[in-house]
Parts: C-alpha cells; sequence; structure tokens
C-alpha cells in the first residue's frame, strides 16, 4: 500500500492506494465539498455589489457544505459534517429541519434509509433506491488521480429534493391540481445532472441520491449544486462501520414529503389565523 497526495486546486486529494480492490473486505472513504448558488432575485437587484458580497458571505455555511461517504462493495453511509451558523454561531435550527439526513444505502438490495429530523420528532425513512437513467458520454477529465467519464441525467426535481420544502412548491402544487375533465398534465420540473466516475474504483456509490454508474462518482452537478471529491482514501487502516439508522418512525419518502406539507400548511394557517385577531 502507498499514499499519494495530489494538489486539486486550493483542494488537496490524498489517495491510499491498495492493488487489491476486489477483496472482500475493501472499504473507502470520500470527502466532498459542496458548493450551491443562490440566486437573489427582484430583492438582489435592489441591493449594490456590496451589499450581495456581505449577503454571501452571511450565507456561506449555508452554500458550502462538507460530506462523508464510507463505502465498501455493496454499502454506503453518507453524512454531512456539522458546521456552525455564521450569523448567530448557533447550529442552524431552522434549515436543519429541511436538511437531507444521515443516508444509509445499498446498491445490492435496492435499499435506502434515512434519519430524518422535522421539529423534534425523528423518522426513519425507507424506501428504494432513486431510480436514474443514466446517458454515458466519452467525454474524460482529470480529477486527482483518476481519470473520470462523463455520465447525465435528467431527474424530476421533487423526487431529489423530497426531504426538504419551499413554500413555491406548496404554491406550485396548489396551482396545477388536475381539474377534471382536463386531458393536459401539469409539467413537472427536472433537474439536469452531470456526473463524472472513476471505472477505477468499481463501485456503484455517490454522494446524496446518486448511484448506479461503474465506478465512483467523484464529481456531480444538479441544478445549482456541485459536489467535488476532496479527499479519498481506499482500504483505510481501521476499518469503517457502515450500519444502516434504525430509530425512529417508519415511514415511505413520499409519506415523509406529505408530512412536511400536511405541517407547514398547519403552519401558515395558523400564522394567518392569529394575524385576523
Amino acid at each position: 500500500m502507498r499514499t499519494l497526495t495530489i494538489k486539486l486546486g486550493l483542494l488537496t486529494l490524498v489517495l491510499l492506494m491498495s492493488i487489491n480492490l476486489n477483496a472482500q473486505d475493501f472499504q473507502g472513504q470520500a470527502t466532498y465539498i459542496s458548493k450551491s448558488t443562490m440566486d437573489l432575485g427582484n430583492w438582489g437587484k435592489r441591493l449594490s455589489e456590496a451589499q450581495k458580497k456581505q449577503v454571501m458571505a452571511n450565507l456561506k455555511n449555508r452554500l458550502e457544505k462538507t460530506y462523508v461517504l464510507n463505502f465498501n462493495k455493496e454499502e454506503s453511509f453518507f453524512k454531512e459534517g456539522d458546521k456552525l451558523d455564521a450569523m448567530s454561531g448557533a447550529t442552524d435550527s431552522w434549515g436543519k429541519n429541511f436538511a437531507a439526513g444521515d443516508q444509509y444505502k445499498n446498491v445490492k438490495t435496492n435499499t435506502q434509509i434515512q434519519d430524518q429530523e422535522f421539529y423534534g420528532k425523528r423518522f426513519l425513512v425507507k424506501d428504494k433506491l432513486q431510480p436514474i437513467k443514466w446517458i454515458m458520454g466519452t467525454e474524460t477529465k482529470q480529477i486527482g488521480n483518476y481519470t473520470c467519464f462523463k455520465a447525465t441525467a435528467s431527474i424530476p426535481t421533487d423526487e431529489l429534493t423530497w426531504y426538504s420544502f419551499s413554500w413555491a412548491k406548496l404554491r406550485s402544487g396548489n396551482s396545477t391540481e388536475i381539474v377534471e375533465g382536463e386531458a393536459e398534465q401539469p409539467e413537472i420540473p427536472m433537474t439536469q445532472v452531470e456526473a463524472w466516475y472513476a471505472p477505477q474504483i468499481p463501485v456503484g456509490h455517490g454522494p446524496s441520491e446518486f448511484w448506479g454508474l461503474p465506478g465512483l462518482i467523484l464529481e456531480v452537478s444538479a441544478g445549482d449544486t456541485t459536489m467535488l471529491c476532496s479527499k479519498l482514501i481506499l482500504n483505510p487502516t481501521e476499518a469503517l462501520v457502515i450500519e444502516a439508522p434504525d430509530k425512529g418512525k417508519e415511514i415511505t419518502k413520499d409519506e415523509y414529503q406529505a408530512t412536511l406539507i400536511t405541517k407547514m400548511k398547519e403552519f401558515r394557517d395558523n400564522r394567518m389565523g392569529r394575524g385576523r385577531r
């Protein structure tokens, strides 16, 4: 086994190379840096460039995150690193309600189990892995020590963000109800995904909802977010523990999203009711 350190711009990729990736006890750990952009919309148009920079600086902790993916040949465990709120110095309690929780995936059994918490109540979301129809490309690029191949896909946005909520989604849901007798179906918002995978690491894992390529996904862009592997350790000295979450009320992805919408409607109606008094 040898250790190799490679610079990736401002990031460092540390590779512990093993000559036997097919060993029964093969494991790996990938650290990803996630960066998102935010459209400030009409409100942002009223701000000066200095004000925009200040807003983005205040939101940096929400737009830039670190994740760790532990994996073996069949299973993976994906978790966000802890981070303090840049504005308050405390954890982002509001955003935590709509952030992805610890995620276990098993590519052999087509199983995803995710630990979600919503306003103090814990849920154990059990479902199948996100279906992805990858279009395999021939374009390549180098990420660290690996030649990566490009693959693309188009995935319904609501399926990628089943653990989250937005008022826009609620308004959209209300406005696209099908009127009896109408044949036209509402347009389904889609997210375009671009992934770069390394066939030299022959496992079908990737960060977040992404998986199913003939090699570990080292970079993926979906919508306004890009995740890039900044550190990779293959066959670490200490064995990694990869276990599925097992606490909370069992529920499916669709049921969890329905729960969010119901509770947020109640929250909105209660606030509007108080405002009328």
